[in-house]
């Protein structure tokens, strides 16, 4: 009679195991999907960002006299930004060209302040209104991939899910962060406003 139930009890041990086994790798792969998921959700805005610079850059560029330098640097940051997500490149990679495009969009709204004639025009403002529609919306699906990232990552280095994670070569995913060490040091003020046409 004991042997009938040992045997009971390790086939039970071992379902339970199996059971376990399938349900954290299942659970490996839908936080996996929710990953890629939000990652496309985070590309369709950025697209979206890309698509309005052309036309506010282009706008901006009948402003008489209008900073040169700066919309070239924007136009530049943006074809870098959409040569890195159309290329697929890993978040780091995609990280890096947004920021660079956000900081180049950012020295352009400051030079903006310095000409009424371009706030007068309105379709500028429409774009630059739509611009910043668009950056809270980045910033919306940023928050849900990041949190997406979190949950994954969080799983992999959980015991003992850890054990499935790394038979199954489950790797954490990278976080999207625009802030940069940079970023968040004070820019001089002289910077924003240097163009090769002017000298500071």
């Amino acid at each position: 009679m004991s042997t009938t139930v040992t045997v009971l009890v390790v086939i039970a041990v071992v379902v339970i195991a199996v059971l376990w086994y399938f349900a954290v790798y299942n659970d490996f792969v839908r936080l996996r999907n929710l990953v890629a998921e939000s990652w496309r959700q985070v590309d369709v805005e950025l697209q979206r960002r890309h698509e309005l610079i052309p036309n506010l850059v282009a706008t901006a560029e009948r402003a008489a006299a209008f900073e040169r330098g700066t919309l070239e640097a924007v136009t530049a940051a943006r074809v870098n930004a959409a040569a890195a997500s159309a290329a697929g490149s890993e978040v780091t990679g995609v990280v890096t060209a947004e920021t660079a495009l956000t900081n180049a969009l950012s020295r352009l709204s400051a030079v903006a302040e310095q000409y009424p004639d371009l706030g007068a025009i309105r379709n500028y403002l429409s774009l630059q209104s739509d611009l910043g529609d668009a950056e809270d919306r980045i910033a919306a699906t940023r928050r849900l991939y990041n949190a997406n990232v979190r949950a994954l990552n969080t799983k992999i280095e959980s015991i003992p899910a850890t054990v499935v994670a790394t038979l199954h070569h489950v790797l954490p995913a990278q976080y999207f962060d625009l802030t940069t060490p940079d970023a968040r040091s004070a820019v001089p003020v002289a910077t924003l406003f240097r163009s090769p046409d002017r000298p500071v």
